[in-house]
Formats: structure tokens, C-alpha cells, sequence
């Protein structure tokens, strides 16, 4: 959430930052903001709502050839309403701060500050941690300095970029817990909070470290340690390209990448497959007792899906939990416990803060994450890369896809080495797995049906998803994915659990969405279904595509190709990805980028 771009360079800085800024847009914003330097002097301009506006405010100044240095910032709000007052930057006239985070202590630092003789414009922690900067600048004029004072005082994640009146075309970056790259270009050199910001530049960048203060202007890149001293400053190159960030040809990102489903899940299948078997860490899971899978909203539903498979092919117990609460009920971690935790981004705040109470508590620790290098990837014991790619939509769709590849051949894995699976069958479902692929294709090129679903049901005011099993795991995310861009009210339950208090919703043409891929509580799901029927509801049932289906049971029905019953929900989030997209589409709302969400979730 939130975004930053800086440049410092030979050329106009404006075109720069706002195409990076533009680049960061599925990171969630509401407002956005520049900072530059005009001769000496620091100047700002910030405007709510989307970058479009920003671009109007700018004006002339989006060709003006004569500003080369400045920094960028989409703002998704944690303190104060959107609006231009609270958008960044923040500071003064000798300090203009951008920051991505939470300041924990800002009402503290405002108190002291206000002693002396600071005022304040926004409702932000921001403006706090920006005067907090300048009123140790103003003690020693010395950047580096008063950027170290300044942070043993400050509480909280932070990504920071500044600028210092008295060092025009220099800007200054630092750290903590959240990400912040810096990246060299022949023309100039960049900040961002994400590489996807500067690859139409570079690919080459470092990753600050969170002892650390990177100083660029338009020549040089220096890294300094918490001594003060230089460090060495040796730079990644990133393996993605600027066009791994266009549509191709699709009318949204987000139907783009569930077109990409089929692709990326195989990749990521034959990722981790030697000799027709899945191929893991050998002492990873040696001797647990337990599995904590610890994660928020879609990745904890990928979660719970896991749980289901895991369990029936190993027999270890599994329990998922949402980090944002995991590490506020003193969890329980024995010896033999394995924490696996994912994260899509491998920066959200509330599954690195859970990865950590972990390691403290001297659990053992995997991370599942789709970007290399990531907090999670590089502080877990253990991680698995998922092979998604760059998801550039809000809602998550084929990061979620390959989060469950993944579980469900960690799921044969654990069943193989326990002994509860021989060899042939732990490759017969391997076998199965590469299948999925095919079969998501063949579910994508059903797409105009779902549209024709969809529409139908453009005019409700609450949507229900309901399953048993891992059917129910898929409701869950289902409905989440409806809600996220349709806005629509939405709800996933046990299919089981209807008549204890939520049948009291249903009446005369209320939606049921309801997932029956697996076979053996097929039964039992149409008697649920036929509990709603009896109070009007309307009903759509996904299932298998050779289900005897009693006649009249639903309204519409979406048939899945014939897989593996327990790999059958891989398959089915398709059509729950794709009624959720063509809901929003029928709408007329921004698919890609839904109000008040945020891509990467940095703070708690």
C-alpha cells in the first residue's frame, strides 16, 4: 500500500515520477503528491483522488525541462481523510519527507514538537516524522544526522524519502520494515518502493537494509551503514520487464491474469518436481507434530484449502490462522511446530510481524511468497517461490492459484515422506496436478458464460457462497474476490452452517453461489441447497462436469472439467475469479484498481 518514486538526473523529473507513480497504482491509493526542487527551494503540489488530478494540478510543470530532482508518493489513508491537505509530502521548507508505513508514536512525537514551537496542517503521522527530521536538522544542518536522531525516536514501519533544502538534487532514503529499493540509470538515479516503478529505466537495484541511509543524486548511489560509514553497494538486476506490467491486449489486468492461470500454475508445479515427485527442503518438515499456516485475506483463504489437503494425505494436524491476530493471542508453538506463512508480496506487515514471534518462539519457519528477496522470503528459515509473475490487479487471482499449487504438492510431499503414501501414488497425484493446467484452461474459455451469470445478478444487495469442506475454503475466497471489486455485500459460509442464523437473510431472489466439487458430501450440499430454494433463492452450483444434477436444483450451472476431486477447487476459483471480474465490469467500476484497497498491505 501507498507507493514512492525519487529521480535525480539529467532530465525532467516530472515525466518520471508520474509514470512511476502511475506504475505503483495497484499498490492502493486515494491521493498523490510531488515534491521537487526549483532552484534551492523545495516546492510541492498534491491533489486527491487519482493520479489524473495530480497530472492537472502539475500542469506546465509536467514539461518543464529545468526540475530534475524531486520524489513521488500515491498516499492510501491510515490517518486523515483523503484529501490534498493529507496527501504527501509532508515537512517543511528546509524538510519535505515521503513516507509508506505507520508512525506508532506520532501523537507523542506532535506533543513534543508542539513544545517547540511546531505547528501542524494535516491530520497525518506523516508531518510528525517530517519535523521531527527538520527540527534535528535545524540543530546540526547535517542530513545524515538528523535522519539518525530522528529515527531513534520514530516508532512504527517506515519507507522514507526526503529532500534537504540546503542539498538540492540530492535525495536521502531509509527503512524499516517496509521496502525501499535504490536503482542506478545512466540519465539519473531512482528511489521506489517497488522495482515495477522504474523498469521502463532499469532493472538493476539495491535493497536498502534497515540500519541503513542511501544518499543519490544525479551521479552517485551511496549506501550508509549505521555507522555512517560507506558500505558496499552491490545491486540485484531484476528478472521481469516493463512488459510483464502492459495488458496485452486485455481489456483489464485482472482478466489478464486469470488468462495466465494455466501458465504460471505449471511453471510453478515443475518448479519443485524431480522424478515425477514433488521436491522440498528433506529436513524441512522432519518430526513436525504440528503446521500453523499463518496469512491474511486471500492468502489465508489458499490457507485453509491446504489445511484440508495436507491433512488427508499426511495425517499431520494444520491450523490457519489470520496473522493480524495470531500474534496477539500468545499462540502456543511447540519445538516440532512449523510455521508456514504466505504472502503474495512478501511484505505484509502483519504476516512478517507473525514470522518473527515464530522465530522468537524457536518454531521453525517457511515462507511461500512470489517475490524474490522479500522481508519474508529473506528472514524464514525456509521459503518456496510461487512462479505468478507480476500481478498487477488488486484483487489477487493467479498469485492465489499457485498458492495453492503449491500447498497441495506440500500436501503429497508430507504425505510421501510420512509413509502415508507409497511412491506410486504420491506420483499418480503429481500426475493429477499437471493436469490442472489444461483443465483451468478449459474453465477460462468459459468465461462468456459467467459473464452471462453475472449480469443477472448485477442488482443485488447481498451475494451468498456456500460449500462444505474445501468447498467451503472456496466460498470464502469467493466471496472476498466478489466483494473486492463489485462491492456487492457478500458472504462465504459452511453450507452446514445455513440454518444456524444466516438462512434468516435468504428471501425471495437472494443469490446463492454454491461450490459441490467434492463428490462425497455432494449430497448433502443439495439438501442445503434445496433449504434456500424453499425461501426463494436464487442459486448458481459449480461442480463437476459428470455430477448427476437433480433437475431444477439451480438456476444456472457452471460445470468444471473432471480432475482429481481433491485438486477440484484449483479449478473451480476460475469461474469465482471470473463471475467477480464480469460483476464488477457489468458495474462500471474500476476493476483493476477497487476503492479503498491496496495491493501490498505494509501496514498492521
Amino acid at each position: 500500500m501507498c507507493g514512492i518514486i525519487g529521480y535525480s538526473g539529467i532530465c525532467s523529473v516530472m515525466p518520471k515520477i508520474v509514470n512511476g507513480l502511475s506504475a505503483l497504482e495497484y499498490r492502493g491509493y486515494d491521493s498523490a503528491g510531488v515534491a521537487f526542487f526549483e532552484g534551492d527551494r523545495i516546492r510541492t503540489v498534491k491533489s486527491a483522488g487519482r493520479i489524473e488530478n495530480l497530472k492537472a494540478a502539475l500542469g506546465d510543470l509536467c514539461e518543464n525541462e529545468n526540475i530534475k530532482c524531486g520524489i513521488g508518493h500515491t498516499r492510501w489513508a491510515t490517518h486523515g481523510e483523503p484529501s490534498s491537505r493529507n496527501s504527501h509530502p509532508h515537512g517543511t521548507e528546509r524538510v519535505m519527507i515521503v513516507h509508506n508505513g505507520i508512525i506508532e508514536n506520532f501523537v507523542e512525537l506532535k506533543a513534543f514538537l508542539a513544545d517547540k514551537g511546531y505547528s501542524f496542517e494535516s491530520e497525518t503521522d506523516t508531518e510528525a516524522a517530517a519535523k521531527l527530521i527538520d527540527f534535528f536538522y535545524g540543530e546540526s544542518k547535517n542530513a545524515v544526522d538528523a535522519i539518525q536522531r530522528a529515527r531513534a525516536m520514530l516508532r512504527g514501519s517506515y519507507a522514507v524519502c526526503a529532500l534537504f533544502s540546503g542539498e538540492p538534487n540530492r535525495i536521502y532514503g531509509f527503512r524499516k520494515d517496509n521496502p525501499l529499493l535504490a536503482a542506478p540509470h545512466e540519465d539519473g538515479n531512482f528511489f521506489a518502493s517497488d522495482i515495477s516503478a522504474v523498469l521502463a529505466h532499469t532493472r538493476r537495484f539495491r535493497r536498502l537494509e534497515e540500519n541503513e541511509i542511501a544518499v543519490l543524486d544525479s551521479k552517485n548511489i551511496t549506501v550508509l551503514g549505521a555507522d555512517g560509514c560507506s558500505v558496499e553497494c552491490v545491486f540485484e538486476t531484476e528478472s521481469r520487464t516493463q512488459d510483464s506490467l502492459e495488458k496485452c491486449g486485455f481489456e483489464h489486468f485482472m482478466l489478464k491474469e486469470i488468462a495466465e492461470e494455466p501458465r504460471v500454475i505449471n511453471q510453478t508445479i515443475k518448479s519443485v518436481i524431480k522424478d515425477g515427485l514433488p521436491c522440498f527442503d528433506q529436513g524441512l518438515f522432519v518430526g513436525a507434530e504440528k503446521i500453523h499456516i499463518v496469512a491474511c485475506g486471500t492468502a489465508m483463504h489458499a490457507g485453509m484449502l491446504g489445511k484440508y489437503v495436507i491433512e488427508r494425505l499426511s495425517g499431520i494436524p494444520v491450523f490457519v490462522e489470520l496473522a493480524s491476530e495470531f500474534r496477539y493471542r500468545n499462540p502456543i508453538l511447540g519445538k516440532g511446530d512449523i510455521v508456514v506463512l504466505i504472502s503474495q508480496s512478501g511484505e505484509t506487515a502483519d504476516t512478517l510481524a507473525a514470522l518473527r514471534l515464530a522465530k522468537a518462539e524457536g518454531a521453525r519457519t517457511l515462507g511461500i511468497v512470489n517475490v524474490v528477496g522479500s522481508a519474508v522470503a529473506r528472514e524464514a528459515d525456509n521459503v518456496i517461490y510461487t512462479n505468478a509473475g507480476t500481478e498487477v490487479a488488486v484483487a489477487s487471482t493467479k498469485a492465489y492459484s499457485v498458492q495453492l499449487a503449491v500447498l497441495f504438492l506440500l500436501a503429497v510431499d508430507l504425505g510421501h515422506k510420512s509413509g502415508k503414501l507409497e511412491d506410486s501414488a504420491a506420483k499418480a497425484y503429481v500426475e493429477a496436478l499437471l493436469k490442472i493446467p489444461d483443465a483451468v484452461e478449459k474453465m477460462f474459455a468459459k468465461k462468456d458464460d459467467c459473464s452471462a451469470i453475472a449480469q443477472k445478478y448485477t442488482n443485488s444487495k447481498s451475494i451468498f457462497f456456500m460449500g462444505r469442506g474445501v468447498d467451503y475454503a472456496l466460498s470464502m475466497e469467493a466471496a472476498l474476490k466478489m466483494k473486492e471489486v463489485s462491492y456487492i455485500h457478500c458472504e462465504g459460509i459452511a453450507a452446514g452452517e445455513m440454518k444456524h442464523g444466516t438462512i434468516s437473510l435468504i428471501s425471495e431472489g437472494v443469490p446463492v453461489f454454491v461450490f459441490a466439487t467434492d463428490n462425497r458430501l455432494f449430497e448433502k450440499t443439495v439438501s442445503n441447497i434445496k433449504e434456500v430454494r424453499a425461501r426463494g433463492a436464487r442459486v448458481v452450483l459449480v461442480c463437476n462436469e459428470k455430477m448427476d444434477v437433480p433437475e431444477g436444483i439451480a438456476d444456472d450451472i457452471i460445470r468444471i472439467p473432471e480432475t482429481e476431486e481433491l485438486f477440484a477447487t484449483l479449478v473451480a476459483a476460475v469461474p469465482a475469479q471470473l463471475l467477480a471480474y464480469y460483476m464488477s465490469c457489468h458495474l462500471g467500476l474500476d476493476v483493476d484498481k477497487p476503492r479503498n484497497l491496496a495491493k501490498s498491505v505494509t501496514v498492521e
